[in-house]
C-alpha cells in the first residue's frame, strides 16, 4: 500500500543509522541518508526506474542506484542485512528516542545492557548513568523529555501513513462487486494529527466478500479477527484496520456512528433520549415502537435530530452541537479555497527539486501564486549568500514572465536568532515578495525568552508570516515552552500571520493553538512547507487542521485573491 519510494527511502535511512552507530563512516552516512531523503520525495515510482535512471534522482550515485535495483527485483539488500546482524535490535529501539544518538544508544547497550525505552527510564530513575562519560545530569533530563515525546505518540500513525493506507483500501474494497459506499471514518475523517486504528466502513448487503479481500490486502501481515459484521488486520508497518459492513440503508448512521469522536456520538444520542429517540450505528429509531426514523445519511440524521450537518472536523465536543443550534457553525476553509502556497524550498538549499520543477508542479496543481522561500544564511548548513539568494530572485522573475495563470513569488525562510532579529538587514528584506521567519534552534531556552524572540520577530516590519510556530516535530520534539497567547497577540497587532504548516510531521499550528490564537483576531497561511514537488500535495493536511480550528476561508490569507494579499503583505511594513 506503501508508495515503493517510501520503502526504498526507510531502508537507505535505517542503512545510514547502522553506519552512524558505528562509527565508522560517517561520509557514507551522510550518503545513504542524503539519498533516502531524495528517494522519498521523488515524484517517479521507483520501481519503475533502472540503474541509469536511479542515478538521475539527485544524490544517488551508482553503488546506491546498483543496491536499490537489486532490493526493488529481490526484495533485499545485503548491506542492511550485514548491518543489521552487527548492531542489536535493542540499540535500534533506543535510537528511536529524541535527542539520544547513535554512539549513546551503543554505550549504553554495550555498558549497562540497556535495550529498550523502559529499561532506560527506569536507569535513569535509579541514578545508574552517571559513572558513564557524556551523561550528566543536563543528558538525563533530555532523554527523560525524549522519551516522553516518543510515549507521547502511544503507537500512532501520522495522517500521511494513514490517509495513504486508507485510499489503497477503499480503492481495493470499492472495485468489488455489491460495494454501494466505502470510505475511511474515525480519527482520520476527522483529521486528528495522528491515528491510532483505521476505520474502514462499507455498505453492501453482503459482507463476506468484503471480509475476506481486507485479509488478502498487499502489506497485511496478520488477522486479528475474522467476523461477519467486523474484521481487523494488522499491517507490515505496525497499523491496525478495522473494517465494518453496514446495511446500505444504515449508511449515514454507521458513518456518524464510526466517526465519533466518542464526546460528540454522547452529546447527540443524548440529544436524540431528549426527544425520545434512540440513536446507533443502523440508525435513528422511535424509542416507543422501535421505528427507523433516519439511518440513509447523515445529513437526515442531524435533520432529524434537529441540528444541519455538522463537518467531521468539528466532532469533538467542543461547542460545536450549540453553534449548530444556533446556526453558527463556521463555513469552514476547504482545499478548494486554497490559490497558493507561501512556504516551499528548492535545491537551492535543503529541498530536493529544482526551481522549475517546484513551480512546475504548483502549476499542475492549479495554484494561482506560488512562493519559493528558501533558507537565509544563519542556518550555516545551508550555505546561503547574498550572491545566490539574487541569482535565484532573478531566475523566479524570468521564470514568473514565461509562467501563464500562475504568478511567481520570491521569498525566503529567516531564522528566529536567539535574540529574535532575523539573518538580513532591512534593506535587503525589502526586495523580497514574502518572508516567512522560523524558529529552528536554541528550542531550550526559558519561557520569556522564547517569548521575547517570538515577538521581536513578529515586530520586524519585514517579516511576513511565522513559519511552523511552535517548532514541533509530531513524536520526534515538543513544542518550545513560549507565552503563545501574547504571540498571538503581537501576531493580531502587528499583523503577522501565522502558519498552519501542513507536513504532517509537524502541524504546527495545531488545533487547539488555531482556536486560541483565532480569538486574538490573528491570521493564517496554510502552507505545505514543501521540500519536494509530493510534498505539495500536504495542503490538504493543513486544510484539516485549520478545520478542526473553526477557521474560515477568509480567515487564511492564501485563501485571498492575489491582489488582496499583496496588500496585505505590503501594509505590515
Amino acid at each position: 500500500m506503501a508508495r515503493p519510494n517510501k520503502d526504498v527511502a526507510a531502508l537507505l535511512q535505517e542503512y545510514a543509522e547502522l553506519v552512524r552507530i558505528t562509527g565508522t563512516d560517517a561520509f557514507r552516512a551522510r550518503a545513504y541518508e542524503k539519498a533516502a531523503r531524495a528517494i522519498g520525495g521523488h515524484h517517479t515510482d521507483v520501481s519503475t526506474l533502472d540503474v541509469e535512471r536511479l542515478r538521475e534522482i539527485p544524490g544517488v550515485g551508482r553503488s546506491i542506484a546498483e543496491k536499490v535495483a537489486t532490493y526493488l527485483v529481490t526484495g533485499t539488500m545485503p548491506e542492511v542485512e550485514r548491518a543489521r546482524e552487527q548492531i542489536p535490535d535493542g540499540v535500534r529501539r533506543l535510537m528511536a528516542i529524541p535527542t539520544l544518538g547513535p554512539r549513546k544508544a551503543l554505550i549504553l547497550y554495550e555498558a549497562l545492557g540497556i535495550s529498550s525505552v523502559s529499561a532506560l527510564r527506569e536507569a535513569i530513575e535509579g541514578e545508574r548513568l552517571q559513572d558513564l562519560r557524556g551523561f550528566g545530569p543536563r543528558t538525563e533530563q533530555n532523554i527523560l523529555h525524549g522519551i516522553d515525546v516518543l510515549q507521547s505518540a502511544g503507537g500512532r500513525v501520522g495522517l500521511a501513513q494513514a490517509a495513504e493506507t486508507a485510499e489503497a483500501v477503499v480503492v481495493a474494497l470499492s472495485a468489488l462487486d455489491g460495494c454501494d459506499q466505502c470510505t475511511w471514518a474515525g480519527s482520520l475523517r476527522r483529521m486528528r494529527e495522528t491515528v491510532g486504528d483505521l476505520d474502514i466502513l462499507v455498505a453492501a448487503r453482503r459482507s463476506s466478500p468484503f471480509m475476506d479481500a481486507l485479509t488478502r490486502l498487499p502489506n497485511v501481515a496478520e488477522t486479528l479477527a475474522h467476523g461477519a459484521k467486523k474484521s481487523s488486520v494488522r499491517t507490515t508497518d505496525g497499523l491496525q484496520i478495522d473494517l465494518r459492513v453496514v446495511p446500505p440503508g444504515s449508511w449515514g448512521a454507521a458513518l456518524i456512528y464510526f466517526t465519533g469522536s466518542r464526546a460528540h456520538n454522547i452529546r447527540i444520542r443524548e440529544r436524540a433520549v431528549r426527544q425520545k429517540l434512540k440513536l446507533s450505528e443502523y440508525g435513528l429509531f422511535d424509542a416507543r415502537t422501535g421505528r427507523k426514523v433516519a439511518a440513509r445519511t447523515e445529513e437526515d440524521v442531524y435533520w432529524r435530530l434537529g441540528l444541519p450537518w455538522i463537518p467531521p472536523t468539528l466532532r469533538e465536543d467542543r461547542g460545536e452541537v450549540a453553534a449548530a443550534l444556533l446556526g453558527d457553525l463556521p463555513g469552514l476553509v476547504t482545499d478548494a479555497d486554497i490559490r497558493g502556497d507561501l512556504h516551499t524550498h528548492t535545491d537551492l538549499t535543503d529541498g530536493l527539486a529544482s526551481l522549475e520543477e517546484m513551480a512546475a508542479a504548483a502549476a499542475r496543481r492549479g495554484l494561482e501564486y506560488y512562493a519559493v522561500t528558501d533558507h537565509a544564511p544563519d542556518l550555516v548548513m545551508q550555505r546561503m549568500t547574498d550572491e545566490k539568494m539574487l541569482a535565484q530572485r532573478d531566475a523566479v522573475r524570468e521564470l514568473d514572465r514565461r509562467h501563464r495563470g500562475m504568478r511567481l513569488l520570491h521569498g525566503t525562510e529567516l531564522n528566529i536568532g536567539p535574540d529574535g532579529g532575523v539573518d538580513w538587514p532591512g534593506d535587503f528584506l525589502a526586495g523580497f515578495d514574502v518572508c516567512v521567519a522560523s524558529v529552528h534552534s536554541h528550542f531550550r531556552q526559558s519561557r520569556d525568552a522564547l517569548t521575547r524572540r517570538l515577538i521581536r520577530a513578529c515586530e520586524n516590519p519585514h517579516v511576513h508570516i511565522i513559519g511552523h510556530p511552535t517548532t514541533r516535530i509530531l513524536g520526534k520534539r515538543g513544542p518550545i515552552d513560549a507565552d503563545l497567547d501574547a504571540v498571538f497577540a503581537a501576531a493580531a497587532r502587528t499583523g503577522t500571520i501565522l502558519e498552519v504548516n501542513s507536513h504532517p510531521n509537524r502541524l504546527d499550528l495545531d488545533d487547539e493553538n488555531i482556536l486560541r490564537a483565532r480569538r486574538h483576531g490573528v491570521r493564517f497561511a496554510i502552507d505545505t512547507d514543501a521540500h519536494s514537488t509530493p510534498d505539495l500535495a500536504y495542503h490538504r493536511f493543513g486544510v484539516g487542521t485549520a478545520q478542526r480550528g473553526w477557521l474560515t476561508a477568509d480567515e487564511v490569507v492564501n485563501t485571498w485573491p492575489l491582489p488582496r494579499l499583496l496588500r496585505h503583505l505590503e501594509g505590515t511594513r
